[in-house]
């Protein structure tokens, strides 16, 4: 039996309870398919603050290197939003990125048939389904730049540099490409290269990978046209390459396309697949404990997992599908219809283990 070895990071407000949900899906995808799962339980954001007084504590850091995978729930609250920036549970996340050297971010926007009607895109852009990725730097670039206070004409002032080299581009690059030859075969880079320096040097290396790829398409927007033609017509994106900061806007923008922020994974890879995967969603610590929590985007968070980071392809199919068919059954507060039965976290989490087990 193959067994893997995840580190849990529950995190703040709902996370516990859409972190449990996923660990019973995960449970009932290797009970079906031969594989087991060891659980790590660490800390990190806003109950490592309270628990040792800093959002990322060492041992958490460690645990997670030797780890196969890492899951995480949410961090983050109001009740540690005057503290430091470098003290906030947030701050947690950027360390844990740059510990493990999870440079690319994967965050598909994906249509479920039966959420259809919960999009805010018209059925006639939108069409019978949508299927984006977006694959965003996320080691890089602004966040990660040289930054700071002084003073300008006199005036106080404040900076924020970005700076991409080129193993930096060119490797988050070959991460799309690889991605697109698994799907449409298109790749559109984004950047504001008619502006930026540092987007006209992301440009030139993401056309020199493009030439190892004669069978993916490569073509080139603007963010701000970018932005545009995800609600215009965002049917013609397959794989979109972009930088930080770009991407932390873009995939937001993407993900609102599927009608609920509560049903949208990710996975942060490194080098040798090793992945931390989330929900894009925040905390919501203003639901925490009353059930009224989505699952599913962490459930799916879980796939990618699997996909990803263990190579357990029919694994993660399934429980995609298990998604889409617990849809035509249930749904969670956030995205209740009338005629579905309506679900607490915990039951939407039962049904989705109960379809993949009879899958």
């Amino acid at each position: 039996m193959k067994e893997y070895q995840i580190v849990v990071l529950r995190g703040d407000g709902i996370g516990p309870e859409i972190v449990g949900e996923a660990i019973k899906v995960l449970d009932a995808a290797g009970e079906k398919y031969g594989f087991k799962f060891h659980y790590d339980d660490r800390l990190m954001g806003g109950c490592a603050i309270d628990a040792t007084g800093e959002p990322l504590p060492q041992e958490t850091v460690d645990a997670c290197k030797k780890a196969d995978a890492v899951l995480l729930g949410a961090v983050g609250g109001w009740k540690w939003d005057t503290l430091p920036g470098n003290k906030r549970p947030e701050a947690g996340l950027l360390g844990i990125r740059s510990a493990l050297g999870l440079y690319a971010n994967l965050r598909p926007a994906q249509i479920f048939a039966p959420l259809k009607s919960a999009s805010p895109i018209k059925d006639e852009i939108i069409g019978d389904s949508l299927d984006i990725m977006v694959v965003r730097e996320l080691t890089g670039g602004i966040y990660f730049g040289e930054r700071g206070r002084c003073e300008k004409n006199g005036v106080p002032a404040a900076y924020d540099t970005e700076m991409y080299s080129r193993p930096e581009v060119e490797r988050i690059a070959r991460v799309a490409f690889d991605l697109a030859r698994k799907r449409g075969h298109k790749v559109t880079n984004v950047d504001k290269a008619n502006v930026l320096e540092s987007s006209r040097f992301w440009r030139e290396i993401v056309l020199e990978v493009a030439k190892d790829y004669p069978d993916v398409e490569l073509n080139h927007l603007y963010v701000d046209n970018c932005a545009m033609q995800l609600v215009r017509n965002p049917k013609q994106f397959d794989v979109i390459l972009t930088s930080n900061m770009f991407g932390d806007i873009l995939s937001d923008e993407a993900s609102m396309i599927s009608g609920s922020i509560g049903m949208l994974a990710s996975a942060s890879l490194a080098e040798g697949a090793k992945g931390l995967y989330e929900p894009i969603h925040g905390s919501a610590p203003d639901i925490a404990g009353t059930g009224k929590a989505n699952p599913l985007a962490t459930i799916l968070s879980v796939a990618m997992m699997l996909r990803y980071s263990f190579d357990e392809a029919q694994a993660a199919d399934t429980i995609e599908k298990a998604v889409n068919d617990a849809l035509t059954i249930a749904r969670t507060p956030d995205i209740y219809e009338e005629g579905y039965k309506k679900v607490n976290t915990v039951e939407m989490g039962d049904l989705v283990a109960d379809l993949v087990r009879k899958a």
